[in-house]
């Protein structure tokens, strides 16, 4: 048996299984098929090659450039590819640095590849392009050649430029702009530690305005009663006089002497009411209440100064509830009566309202000679009288301009209607009630008084102020009364317990801070509750108003008028 080492050796053809003429006639078609499968392969690899959109190049590791494809030549700006093969070399013509080219093989020798490689190629006019490279190493039989895949990037890299100065520039205006505000940070520190001092400043001034406003305040009620206390007793003195049988002369001089202090009065009493108007000094108590009771009340107030001036009054009333502070509306009604009646030479006044849905408009009317329109605002002014006025009796223009901030600070709007030669209408507009009561108890008219319901009667007068005491005394004496002085609280309680008065006449402010409601606790203390008590003062504010009233007295205002005085005491021991 024959080894097969002893055989015949093999041919290239028997290796492929052609080595019979029948097994030719067999394989033939398969491998003619398999070769147009190769060179259909070819001639794909061939286009694609021919047609990429990347550059494509081969090249020895001398940087001899063999093959080049279209797209490469475009990117270097060649008129074609074959113009690229004919003795360019990679090193020498594409790269601007044969150093690199060096250090590029040696890696690719070490690495066998580079990918993403950025470099500049030498376009055909010498300008460079901006490209990315991913290189091959490939060993072929004895030989070495290096592909490559060749992609502009110049777009990119001048988008990277733009986005990278924009960056820059952006981070410079970033630092700009954080310098600018860091300084305007600081800036504002500075400002707002500035507006913190002038707050605290403007704190510590509206401290000390409240301070003085509250020392003011102090102030003008001390500065109420000294000045109103001489004042006082002067008008007390001249109603003494006035009460006794004098000489015709000195009647009309004791009468000028009356009308001179009525004058005075009125202007400390305005200035002081200005005074504390401006400060808020004068709270406003509101309630509901019927209009017909204040309008009533003005309307027995002001007959006689009517019937005196020879003038006729009619009074319009309705049975409507209001709300409003009526202390202060009667002071502001009253004050436009005052006007109507002294600045008119005939005819008449008329005092009245009118509704307006919610509200009503309180009226004064009259004939007198009337206010030009160019000066319909400046009489609510300080100090402001007209010129064809100014001979009249009367105030020195602070009347309205009072009733101006009483209007204010009760929210009551005012308006004037004025002709010149026909009369002038004030009128103030004031809220309805929201709800009446049903009933009200009916007005009970005072009664007549007995014109000897003082006589022998015994007055206790407590007053810190020895000519008070002695112009009291002088008064009282003249209408019968027995008085008994006191110069302190203690005197007054040990007058009062030894006998028993019918009648306390007190001050308010007394010596050492002390006060005449005092003494109305020490009369209660010794078990002299039904002893009535009347408090002069000059102290007009709403918190003493309220602690008298607390403690149940009496109040008459200095300066005193006597005929109140009188009608007040003769009221009160009728009773």
């Amino acid at each position: 048996m024959k080894k097969p080492s002893d055989t015949a050796e093999a041919t290239f053809e028997d290796l492929i299984g052609l080595g019979g003429q029948s097994a030719r006639k067999s394989y033939y078609p398969e491998l003619l098929s398999k070769v147009e499968e190769l060179e259909d392969e070819r001639n794909r690899y061939k286009w694609l090659f021919e047609n990429a959109l990347h550059g494509i190049f081969q090249m020895d590791l001398t940087g001899r450039i063999n093959k080049v494809n279209r797209a490469l030549a475009r990117i270097c700006e060649y008129p074609g590819a074959a113009s690229m093969t004919d003795g360019l070399n990679f090193a020498a013509d594409l790269l601007f640095s044969e150093q690199e080219f060096r250090l590029m093989t040696a890696r690719l020798i070490n690495d066998g590849q580079l990918f993403l490689y950025e470099t500049r190629l030498r376009k055909s006019n010498g300008m460079p392009v901006e490209v990315s490279m991913n290189i091959l190493l490939r060993q072929k039989e004895d030989q070495t050649a290096i592909v490559a895949f060749v992609a502009d990037i110049t777009e990119r890299k001048r988008v990277q430029q733009r986005m990278r100065s924009l960056n820059e520039e952006l981070e410079q205006r970033v630092e700009e702009r954080t310098r600018e505000l860091v300084q305007l940070n600081d800036r504002l520190w500075k400002e707002v530690q500035i507006r913190e001092q002038a707050e605290q400043t403007a704190l510590q001034a509206r401290e000390d305005a409240e301070a003085a406003n509250r020392s003011k305040d102090k102030y003008l009620a001390a500065a109420s009663h000294d000045l109103l206390q001489p004042m006082n007793a002067a008008r007390l003195l001249i109603a003494a006089l006035q009460e006794r049988e004098l000489p015709a002369d000195e009647a009309r001089l004791v009468d000028r002497v009356h009308l001179a202090l009525d004058g005075a009065e009125q202007l400390l009493t305005d200035l002081l009411d200005i005074s504390k108007l401006d400060q808020n000094a004068v709270k406003p108590e509101f309630q509901s209440f019927p209009i017909s009771r204040l309008l009533e009340s003005l309307q027995g107030e002001f007959e006689p100064v009517a019937e005196a001036a020879g003038l006729s009054f009619r009074v319009h009333s309705r049975d409507l509830w209001i709300t409003s502070d009526p202390r202060l509306l009667t002071r502001i009604l009253r004050n436009f009566l005052s006007n109507a009646f002294r600045y008119t030479d005939s005819g008449g006044v008329l005092l009245g309202l009118r509704r307006q849905a919610n509200h009503l408009l309180l009226q004064v009317w009259d004939t007198g000679g009337g206010i030009p329109e160019d000066k319909q605002e400046a009489i609510f002014q300080e100090f402001c009288r007209l010129s064809h006025h100014q001979s009249r009796k009367g105030g020195v223009g602070l009347g309205l301009a009072i009733v101006e901030r009483m209007a204010r600070m009760l929210e009551h709007p005012l308006s004037l209607n004025s002709v010149v030669g026909s009369g002038s209408c004030f009128q103030v507009r004031v809220p309805l009630a929201t709800q009446s009561p049903s009933s009200l108890a009916p007005l009970v008219q005072p009664p007549k008084l007995d014109a000897d319901a003082l006589t022998d009667r015994r007055v206790l007068v407590l007053d810190n102020d020895p000519e008070i005491l002695a112009s009291m005394e002088a008064l009282l004496s003249g209408w019968g009364v027995t008085t008994e002085l006191a110069a302190t609280l203690e005197e007054a309680v040990v007058s009062a317990e030894a006998v028993t008065p019918d009648l306390v006449l007190a001050d308010y402010h007394l010596e050492a801070a002390q006060t005449g409601l005092e003494l109305r606790r020490l009369l209660n203390d010794s078990g002299l509750h039904s002893v009535p008590m009347v408090m002069l003062t000059a102290d007009r504010s709403s918190e003493t108003r309220q602690a008298f009233r607390d403690a149940g007295v009496l109040v008459l205002n200095k300066p005193v008028k006597p005929g109140k005085l009188r009608a007040l005491m003769t009221h009160l021991l009728a009773d």
